[in-house]
């Protein structure tokens, strides 16, 4: 009998540590899907009948890059495969941050054993590998190519130009793209089902009786939106307004609003959302959209860019697409860019926005710019006369006598009669 009781405190010690333990886990972490039916939001990707599935059904894993958006299930996917492959494949997780190419080559040594002894794959996540130098990813090459280890990467940037080309061409890109409110909804919906927490349709919901806590649709609605696609931010956020409320039976969306007050904005200065606002803003100038040249620079400025980086942009569209349209666009940009290094954050704004909205509401031209193209293709097509005597400056008795700057002459009534591209290029105008 005594040996019953053990046991079972033995076994109840065991729940409660297990529990103890999932209180110091985000929720997020918990919360990650175990199979394909659970992941959420990527069906092009890993839908029914799509290749990813069928070979991961399949367990038929190759080497492959993810590359996604922050919070977009990277991770998730990889230890939805980690999951699958349990028992048939060695699942090795690490990080480009914390890691190096020493440690690399411990999970390659590794991996040969576990290949040459026990026939067992090796599957190496590596999280973030954009973080590793061109010669870092090279210690991946010849692992893979032999089949010692199967490479899942995963990347916010742009594969083409954070990894090697060589290092591409032996893994498959997978595209995730970001998740939609409505995606976003089912995943928060299955962390409010862990939590016992019920969703009502609104605030006056819930005086009815129930033995759970709630939370209104309203505020949950509110948290898809603002998350811009990061399901980890979601989740974080959930979690934190779960705990802030703890001595309330109800979550509205004023709490909710509460936890998410520091901005949720997806911007990273140094990644692609740095060049895909940036482009965004240049081309809504372009099409003369004052309004939407406005909303991405609010984007980028809350996103906490650099101000006289967009004021460089800004001198750039005064001249590439307004140009001789209105002369003035150039004066008002450059203004704003001495005005961002003279005042500086958070003043500044009001500057960049004045000249965005001038920016767009300007006539555009193409006109030099187009020129200035036509110049350069000239050049790139590998014909480069020299310069004529007439147009050299003579400074000594024998460029006079090489007829350096014969003909030529400073008087404004005479220079429109001289010509001044070489022979070779008579007759060519760079502006039609």
């Amino acid at each position: 009998m005594a040996n019953r009781d053990e046991f079972e405190s033995t076994k109840s010690k065991k729940v409660t540590d297990a529990k103890d333990k999932e209180k110091h886990i985000p929720l997020a972490e918990l919360m990650r899907p175990k199979n394909l039916d659970d992941y959420m939001g990527q069906n092009s990707v890993v839908g029914d009948g799509t290749q990813l599935r069928h070979l991961i059904e399949g367990d038929s894993i190759l080497s492959m890059i993810f590359w996604g958006p922050p919070g977009c299930g990277k991770t998730s996917l990889a230890n939805v495969i980690a999951n699958r492959m349990k028992g048939k494949c060695k699942f090795i997780k690490m990080s480009a941050c914390t890691c190096g190419v020493s440690e690399v080559r411990d999970v390659v040594k590794h991996a040969k054993n576990e290949l040459a002894m026990f026939n067992r794959r090796t599957i190496l996540f590596m999280d973030k590998v954009h973080r590793f130098n061109k010669n870092q990813q090279d210690s991946f090459l010849p692992h893979v190519e032999s089949g010692t280890i199967t490479l899942i990467g995963a990347t916010t940037e742009n594969p083409s130009f954070s990894l090697n080309s060589a290092l591409l061409s032996r893994c498959r890109v997978v595209v995730l793209s970001k998740l939609n409110p409505e995606n976003l909804g089912l995943i928060l919906h299955r962390a409010l089902e862990a939590k016992n927490i019920e969703i009502v349709e609104n605030d006056d919901d819930m005086f009815r009786l129930t033995q759970s806590r709630t939370i209104s649709r309203e505020g949950l609605n509110f948290l898809t939106n603002i998350v811009d696609g990061d399901a980890r931010s979601a989740i974080n956020t959930l979690q934190l307004v779960i705990e802030g409320t703890s001595d309330r039976q109800h979550i509205d969306l004023d709490q909710v609003k509460e936890a998410a007050q520091r901005s949720h904005l997806l911007y990273d200065r140094s990644g692609d959302q740095h060049y895909f606002m940036a482009s965004a803003l240049q081309k809504s100038i372009r099409g003369s959209d004052d309004n939407a040249a406005l909303y991405w620079l609010g984007r980028m400025l809350k996103g906490g860019e650099d101000p006289t980086f967009i004021a460089r942009r800004l001198v750039r569209c005064a001249s590439e697409d307004i140009g001789l349209g209105d002369p003035s666009a150039m004066s008002m940009a450059v203004a704003a860019f001495q005005g961002c290094q003279l005042i500086g954050k958070p003043e500044c704004d009001v500057l960049l926005a004045q000249a965005t909205v001038h920016l767009a509401r300007a006539k555009k031209s193409h006109e030099v710019y187009s020129a200035l193209n036509n110049v350069y293709n000239r050049i790139a097509e590998g014909e480069l006369p020299p310069v004529p005597l007439h147009l050299r400056n003579s400074n000594s008795k024998l460029t006079d006598q090489l007829g350096w700057g014969k003909g030529y002459s400073h008087q404004l009534d005479k220079v429109q009669n001289i010509t001044y591209l070489p022979e070779e290029l008579k007759g060519v105008n760079f502006f039609k």
